[in-house]
């Protein structure tokens, strides 16, 4: 069965949740990747404020194509999330409590996905076109000079996820 959720994620929500839960995604969720992850911590190591407020965030690693005439997105699939691990630590620290993406996830970020209650989704590598049709809105929040690779917000309905690794560290990847 899938569970429909509305963004931003309440505690009581991510407590509830298991590793293999099928969820629909609808409200908003961040944008990023690499880049966008190596300047937010950088940030944060100076003390500078962020561009947004990490609090209760989901951020979804992933650079979307250029959209067609009738979507708001083009292709937007999921990036290798081991890419962030380095990162993953200070933005849940800073109040990160989702990350969406493909693959497994290092001991260290199981071991901060438990620490901070958070959770990790996993969306379906090859579903990029599926994923544009999900897409409602979308707008750049920060490092414009990034191009498709900027912090951005989208706005979603019925975006299909699983549970990776839930806030307990129980995990799909054995």
């Amino acid at each position: 069965m899938k569970r429909e959720i509305t963004l931003p994620f309440d505690r009581r929500t991510i407590e509830s949740l298991g590793a293999y839960d099928r969820l629909s995604l609808n409200g908003s969720l961040l944008v990023g990747r690499d880049q966008v992850h190596q300047r937010l911590c950088q940030l944060l190591g100076e003390g500078k404020p962020l561009p947004a407020d990490l609090r209760g965030e989901t951020i979804y690693y992933m650079g979307p194509a250029a959209a067609p005439a009738q979507l708001v997105m083009g292709s937007c699939g999921p990036t290798t999330s081991a890419r962030m691990d380095p990162f993953t630590p200070s933005l849940l620290e800073a109040g990160l409590v989702a990350m969406i993406g493909k693959g497994p996830r290092g001991d260290t970020v199981i071991n901060s996905i438990k620490l901070h209650g958070a959770l990790y989704l996993v969306a379906f590598g090859g579903c990029g076109a599926l994923y544009a049709t999900r897409v409602t809105g979308s707008e750049t929040v920060a490092f414009e000079d990034l191009g498709p690779e900027a912090l951005m917000r989208i706005h979603v309905r019925d975006f299909p996820v699983i549970v990776g690794i839930d806030s307990r560290g129980n995990s799909v990847f054995g």
